[in-house]
């Protein structure tokens, strides 16, 4: 019963940012939900291993919605693209159209790249960290970063690229 308990409080406190994260991966809210669920399932069939380790459960989490998102890209049916209309939030004209510029950018980057990207910059996790978390090695995290950085200043500018310090 506790380690349900705990399940739970992890559940509502990571909720929001595993969406948040998974719509940034994958540009749509409605696979970015099925995303987070998909996580939650298999972190709550994991949880009493979970609980016996030292860290942050965060951290596979993570790792889980990366290999549910790369999972969903194998299957032919992801290949649909589905629209939907961003939430309603109070921003700025300039913002908004920053904002997807940027998402416009990040959909060219590989599933991969754009983890990387948004492990590095978003989530502002170290070379290490980010390496640790994708299973790969630094030297991959660097040179992917250093390409998919190049691959939106192209399409960016750097000018939009340094407003985006979010």
């Amino acid at each position: 019963m506790r380690n349900e308990a705990e399940f739970v409080s992890f559940a509502e406190g990571s909720t929001l940012r595993l969406r948040q994260l998974a719509y940034l991966m994958c540009r749509d809210w409605h696979l970015a939900q099925d995303l987070t669920q998909t996580t939650l399932t298999k972190m709550y069939l994991a949880w009493p291993r979970l609980t016996r380790r030292d860290g942050d459960p965060f951290h596979y989490a993570r790792k889980v919605l990366l290999n549910a998102l790369l999972d969903h890209k194998r299957l032919r049916s992801s290949t649909e693209l589905t629209v939907d209309r961003f939430p309603d939030r109070p921003t700025t004209p300039d913002t908004t159209a920053v904002r997807l510029a940027l998402l416009d950018a990040l959909a060219l980057l590989t599933p991969r790249d754009r983890a990387i990207v948004l492990l590095r910059h978003w989530e502002d996790h170290s070379v290490e960290t980010t390496a640790e978390i994708l299973g790969i090695s630094t030297s991959i995290v660097k040179s992917q970063t250093t390409r998919a950085l190049a691959t939106l200043r192209t399409h960016l500018g750097e000018e939009r690229l340094t407003l985006l310090a979010v």
